[in-house]
């Protein structure tokens, strides 16, 4: 199956921006949920936000207090994280999954934050 490719991770220091991107090939993206997830050193992956094929339908994760905006643009066969206001705590490898697939998740894209 194939796999997703997140893009757009660095170091910011806190209060700033950064906006992440998942692309992934192939005719079928339009009609997938996007599922984004990190994972914090030395803590268990954790969800984070889910855009329906539509991007009609978007939950976050309560940690997220309002800062982090998904979208997508199917005709580009992309996701995007949005995360605002970031906090030391962000810091995480950030993965999107597509589908809810066991064998859609890419490599992750590391996102640190400096106080």
């Amino acid at each position: 199956q194939q796999q997703p490719v997140e893009s757009g991770g660095g170091t910011v220091q806190s209060g700033e921006s950064l906006r992440l991107s998942c692309f992934a090939s192939g005719n079928e993206f339009r009609i997938k949920t996007i599922l984004w997830y990190r994972q914090r050193p030395g803590k268990q992956r954790e969800w984070v936000a889910t855009i329906d094929s539509r991007g009609e339908i978007i939950d976050y994760a309560d940690f997220t207090e309002g800062r982090f905006t998904v979208s997508r643009d199917n005709m580009k066969n992309t996701a995007y994280l949005r995360m605002d206001s970031l906090k030391p705590d962000d810091t995480a490898v950030y993965y999107c999954n597509i589908g809810a697939s066991p064998g859609a998740w890419g490599q992750g894209t590391q996102v640190t934050v400096s106080s």
